[in-house]
């Protein structure tokens, strides 16, 4: 039961992710597209933790917290970004 509601998890966050993408191409403004980023952040962390439990292995999860610490600054400098032109000042 527990492999059948793990694969059905994972189909879930896909298609979140997929419809993170479609959000990021299409969104109207600049904020709406870092959000957007900021969701398939976590969605991919999501995906990784996931498949990790699916293998039972803990492999994976040094990738979930790279991508997450990176998600994490992405985020911090696209809002500095917008908030005042530039990142470093």
């Amino acid at each position: 039961m527990i492999i059948v509601a793990l694969y059905l998890t994972i189909a879930m966050v896909t298609l979140a992710a997929l419809l993170n993408v479609y959000r990021l191409i299409k969104g109207p403004n600049a904020t709406d597209r870092v959000l957007a980023l900021d969701t398939l952040y976590i969605n991919a962390i999501a995906l990784i933790i996931l498949l990790s439990v699916t293998l039972g292995t803990r492999m994976y999860l040094e990738a979930a917290l790279l991508i997450a610490v990176m998600g994490f600054v992405g985020t911090v400098a696209m809002a500095k970004y917008l908030k005042r032109g530039s990142v470093i000042e």
